[in-house]
């Protein structure tokens, strides 16, 4: 694999490196099962991509892409807090809906930004290759983001949303709004996915309304691969497994689809997909069953 291929990979893992810090929220912490990212995705995109193609300062359009997507994941809270909506049934609705409202925002089925500024060639120093500063610049937010999650899920308001997930009831029992607590780690969840899909229209030069197909499966994917290279309950270490997971999984990606003695092509990424998936959620029955022999 050339550094180019390399470093293409570690990019596009960073990107989706936020999507399972998302995923891992309502997946893991509030045991939601979010299919709403495959909007909210491209929704973070399309605002983004609207947004500075029609001349909003770029750090000004990702903002708005992180907000819309926190809306997004607050809705779907809501469908299933107020409206009494299974979880699953309600992310399903809502990730529907975000189709026909993502082609609205675009006001067609892509948004080119070949042309106009990012906040990755705003920043860019002359002396320094494209294919290089982005993963830099990736990795600077990333970490961000780790640490901000950390910071967040130590404080009362994320210690009620972790135990809300754990033990609903124990948890109203001791006087937290559950419901609310729903609410925003929703919406922390999708903001982190918007911003990603902001992040992806904006190194690949536009966005489309199809960029979302398969996200929550890519978010899923980092989460168990993390989990399974990284095994821990401490948020600091699960966050990080996740970072790590998304990252690999690109890689091993990446490598498969570059290896031509293979044969693998880009249409066999689901594929590829569906064997590492596999791979990872039967290594931890194999390292159970072998530690109990003696």
């Amino acid at each position: 694999m050339s550094l180019f291929s390399l470093l293409g990979a570690v990019e596009i893992g960073l990107i989706f490196a936020l999507v399972a810090l998302g995923v891992y929220i309502s997946f893991r912490l509030l045991r939601f099962p979010d299919l709403t990212v495959d909007g909210s995705f491209p929704l973070g995109g399309a605002v983004c991509a609207v947004l500075i193609s029609g001349g909003t300062n770029p750090w000004l359009a990702t903002l708005a892409a992180t907000a819309a997507g926190a809306l997004a994941g607050m809705v779907t809270g809501w469908l299933n807090v107020k409206l009494k909506i299974m979880d699953l049934l309600a992310s399903i609705l809502m990730m529907i809906a975000l189709y026909s409202i993502n082609l609205r925002v675009m006001g067609g089925p892509n948004i080119p930004l070949i042309n106009d500024p990012t906040i990755f060639n705003l920043l860019q120093p002359e002396s320094m290759e494209d294919y290089v500063f982005r993963p830099l610049l990736l990795l600077v937010i990333v970490v961000a983001a780790k640490l901000l999650l950390d910071w967040f899920f130590a404080t009362e308001r994320g210690l009620a949303i972790r135990a809300t997930g754990s033990n609903a009831r124990m948890a109203r029992a001791q006087g937290v709004n559950t419901g609310g607590m729903i609410l925003l780690g929703m919406a922390v969840s999708n903001g982190l996915v918007g911003l990603a899909g902001a992040m992806f229209v904006q190194t690949q030069g536009g966005s489309d309304i199809s960029m979302g197909i398969g996200t929550i499966v890519i978010g899923l994917a980092a989460v168990i691969v993390g989990e399974s290279i990284l095994p821990s309950r401490k948020i600091i270490y699960a966050t990080l497994a996740v970072v790590i997971g998304a990252i690999v999984y690109r890689f091993f990606i990446a490598a498969a689809l570059n290896s031509d003695f293979i044969g693998l092509k880009a249409q066999d990424l689901n594929l590829v997909t569906a064997v590492l998936v596999t791979i990872a959620l039967v290594i931890p029955q194999l390292k159970r069953k072998f530690s109990r022999k003696p």
